[in-house]
């Protein structure tokens, strides 16, 4: 069998509805992981959800403590148990430092390193011994190479991936302390050409950083030593990896899968 099999796991991935959580929770299907797919996003949720064998949708505000808890609880009646989950939303906002706006900026680490931690609370207590789910297990939480790397116009967006980098780490002591048996990691994606990743490419060229949306593009990829953006593919067969037993001794780390871009 090979260590890339997931038979018999459950996993919740949030964000799951389209882009990078998508192809997460496909991949993790696809590897024979059984997949609740977490979304604000329902009708487009509940139709990705569709297309995966044995898997689910549940609605989840990933600010919401109370909305978590249910959204545990679902997934582990649902499926039989908890075994990895993936904290994938998130939202990007593209402004200058001088023109920052606070509430815009306080929503988007509400969503990305709030809901980051809430799914890490209530990971470790589903999976924790004594937990609804009670065998440990995976966290992977999704950063950026943002968190790596100087690119002008996502100060706060950096900012809130970088947060992401260190909870891991703090996660994974945590659970290491306190005898969770659940390990905790985090990947750095390249820039994907997801609507996020279109988003960003327009935005930053309507700021005048660059002449045009390709030119945009063209920036990342010439930082990037293999020579590409990155793909859905890529980043869903890293989460695979960290939810795999052939991860089985890495924790705490923080994986680049930029092509290089964040070295």
């Amino acid at each position: 069998m090979s260590q890339f099999d997931l038979t018999g796991r459950r996993a919740l991935v949030t964000g799951g509805a389209r882009g990078l959580g998508a192809g997460a929770a496909q991949a993790l299907t696809a590897a024979g992981a059984r997949v609740m797919i977490a979304d604000v996003l329902k009708d487009v949720g509940e139709q990705t959800a569709s297309g995966l064998t044995g898997g689910g949708f549940v609605e989840l505000d990933v600010t919401d403590d109370a909305a978590w808890e249910a959204a545990v609880a679902h997934t582990v009646a649902e499926l039989g148990g908890l075994d990895v989950v993936v904290n994938n939303a998130g939202l990007e906002v593209t402004q200058l430092l001088v023109d920052t706006d606070p509430d815009e900026q306080r929503r988007m680490y509400d969503v990305n390193v709030v809901g980051t931690m809430l799914g890490i609370k209530h990971g470790f207590r589903a999976m924790r011994p004594g937990g609804a789910a009670g065998n440990g297990g995976t966290i992977i939480n999704i950063a950026s190479v943002a968190a790596t790397i100087a690119f002008p116009a996502i100060a706060g967006y950096s900012g809130t991936k970088s947060a992401i980098d260190r909870i891991t780490r703090v996660a994974a002591m945590e659970s290491g302390k306190l005898g969770y048996g659940v390990r905790v990691n985090c990947i750095y994606p390249g820039l994907v050409p997801t609507d996020m990743g279109v988003k960003l490419a327009v935005e930053t060229s309507a700021l005048g950083l660059f002449e045009n949306p390709d030119a945009a593009v063209a920036a990342v990829v010439e930082l990037t030593p293999s020579g590409r953006l990155a793909e859905v593919s890529d980043i869903a067969d890293a989460v695979t990896f960290l939810a795999s037993d052939a991860s089985r001794f890495v924790n705490g780390i923080g994986l680049p899968v930029d092509g290089g871009m964040g070295m």
